[in-house]
């Protein structure tokens, strides 16, 4: 071993990895060929959307393989309960108020946020910057081959797009953070090329990387799969959707798939055959890229991580899924919007079929990767993540809090809070009001129990922790709006309460046999 894996085992050592464990992880890596990465990433994807989480609706036989073969996170978490932050966390290593993007980016801020609420989210970054070093880019610069396909929603300008933040190759990553023009072909992305009409987005993303890795076989590479998948709007083949139609008569009827928790509807149960075939196309395309990987054998040499930036869309945009039994969804503060699926498959080293219930988050794939690649640490870059190796080897971490902050309201009924999980204890707080939620999490997964006030010296120690955290982080807070009035409240319930309404009508007629959204199967289905 030479001095440069020395010094990474000591580096490891002081944040929880044995040095023997990092010596057996360097032994490893000189004699084999240097591990690849395949990194795939979806949009909007629910920890109970997979048929290993619990669906008994949605069929994901590929995507489970993933958990299957290595190791499943059950407390794995996407640093904000919205797109662009969570992405950026991963990219930087760094929480959402250290990078700076804390919605997502479009999202409209000060005077511009203009719906009746109480406060006025505050400004944010709408790209990373330049002075950061992304995950692309330190694999870049230690020789890694580097491919992105998909979603980025990372930056407004071609300057912060992928192919000029460290990925040699991009194949639809632009600013826009939805497919715009559809799923089907012609698409509208000035860096994904039509061809074949009709052609259906998560297959021609997957195929696309499968050939990237085909001709880079011999090179070490980090192909990074951003699926623009689930996100709306949601479209799926004919014959998915009539799949999935017959499949959902065959359950027993919901009697109410949406009730209101809090400010909009929330949906409670799956049965939504649009977004179940979508479901089914991301599946069937994660297959085509893992059945690459072991057709050139090379799935005995690559590391396969799966994840999502935030949890399904339970309510608001399109209200495609259930979470349940969490609570919330996308753009929530609970459960429900920021625990996901959090699979990584190390080939050599993960048991199959491995369970940890340690809580972890999407600012450790940065160092966890960069040790199983054998490239030296960035302590100042990746400063909010600790690396996985340990507890993929079987051992363990030191026990941390960890933070999320979300000074916005999101379009799925989100409001402006932050939170802090310590152990089994989770804290929201919410910035209307000046409230304090405490939730045990091991007692109450779902969040039902509000103990705050039975334990105020949980709540008050927590409380000022997450205080500290914020002013450390430098975290910008929203502002009372002058505009806002007391029977604005009212009024949103009562939209809500029509919102509610029309949903059921509206989702019901998605198991009409005779539904179709237009003659051709291309087009918006849901509002996004």
């Amino acid at each position: 071993m030479d001095r440069r894996d020395f010094m990474r085992c000591i580096e490891s050592a002081a944040c929880g990895c044995s040095a023997l464990s990092c010596l057996g992880l360097a032994h490893r890596r000189q004699e084999t060929s240097p591990l690849n990465f395949l990194f795939i990433l979806v949009d909007d994807l629910g920890r109970a959307d997979l048929g290993v989480s619990g669906s008994a609706f949605h069929e994901t036989p590929n995507i489970d393989s993933i958990a299957h073969s290595g190791m499943r996170f059950t407390h794995g978490y996407a640093t904000c309960q919205v797109c662009s932050p969570s992405r950026a966390s991963i990219m930087t290593g760094k929480y959402t108020p250290r990078h700076g993007i804390t919605d997502w980016i479009g999202a409209a801020t000060g005077m511009d946020w203009d719906r009746k609420d109480r406060l006025l989210p505050p400004e944010y970054k709408h790209a990373l910057s330049h002075n950061e070093v992304l995950l692309s880019e330190a694999f870049k610069e230690g020789g890694y081959t580097t491919f992105f396909a998909g979603k980025w929603h990372l930056g407004e300008e071609p300057k912060d797009w992928p192919e000029n933040r460290g990925f040699d190759y991009n194949v639809g990553g632009w600013k826009s953070g939805s497919p715009r023009g559809g799923y089907f072909s012609p698409y509208d992305n000035p860096r994904l090329e039509n061809k074949a009409p009709g052609e259906y987005l998560p297959y021609r993303l997957a195929t696309e990387t499968a050939r990237f890795i085909e001709k880079h076989r011999h090179d070490p590479f980090l192909a990074y799969l951003s699926f623009y998948a689930v996100h709306g709007p949601i479209q799926t083949t004919q014959e998915l959707w009539s799949k999935y139609r017959k499949k959902a008569a065959q359950q027993s009827p919901a009697e109410e798939r949406f009730i209101i928790d809090r400010t909009l509807p929330v949906r409670q149960v799956q049965d939504n055959p649009i977004y179940a075939g979508l479901i089914e196309a991301l599946d069937n395309a994660v297959g085509i890229v893992l059945s690459k990987l072991k057709e050139l054998g090379l799935d005995k040499n690559t590391v396969v991580i799966f994840t999502s930036d935030n949890g399904g869309v339970s309510s608001g945009d399109s209200y495609s899924t259930s979470n349940l039994p969490f609570r919330g969804g996308k753009g929530r503060q609970w459960e429900g919007g920021i625990r996901e699926p959090f699979f990584i498959h190390v080939p050599f080293m993960t048991q199959a079929g491995s369970i940890c219930d340690m809580p972890v988050i999407g600012t450790d794939f940065y160092p966890t990767m960069l040790e199983l690649a054998g490239l030296p640490f960035r302590p100042e870059q990746h400063l909010d993540g600790v690396s996985l190796v340990p507890l993929l080897q079987g051992g363990s971490i030191e026990k941390r809090d960890l933070f999320w902050h979300y000074p916005h309201y999101g379009n799925q009924g989100g409001e402006p809070s932050s939170i802090i999980r310590s152990g089994d204890w989770k804290l929201i707080h919410y910035y209307e009001d000046d409230r304090d939620e405490l939730y045990d999490l091991a007692q109450d997964p779902v969040e039902q129990t509000d103990l705050a006030m039975s334990n105020p010296d949980v709540t008050s120690s927590l409380r000022k922790k997450l205080d500290t955290w914020l002013l450390e982080t430098g975290a910008k807070l929203p502002r009372p709006d002058p505009r806002w009035k007391p029977e604005f409240v009212q009024q949103k319930k009562e939209m809500s309460l029509k919102t509610q309404e029309n949903l059921e009508k509206q989702h019901g007629q998605f198991l009409d046999p005779d539904w179709q959204p237009d003659p051709t199967w291309y087009g918006s289905i849901p509002e996004d």
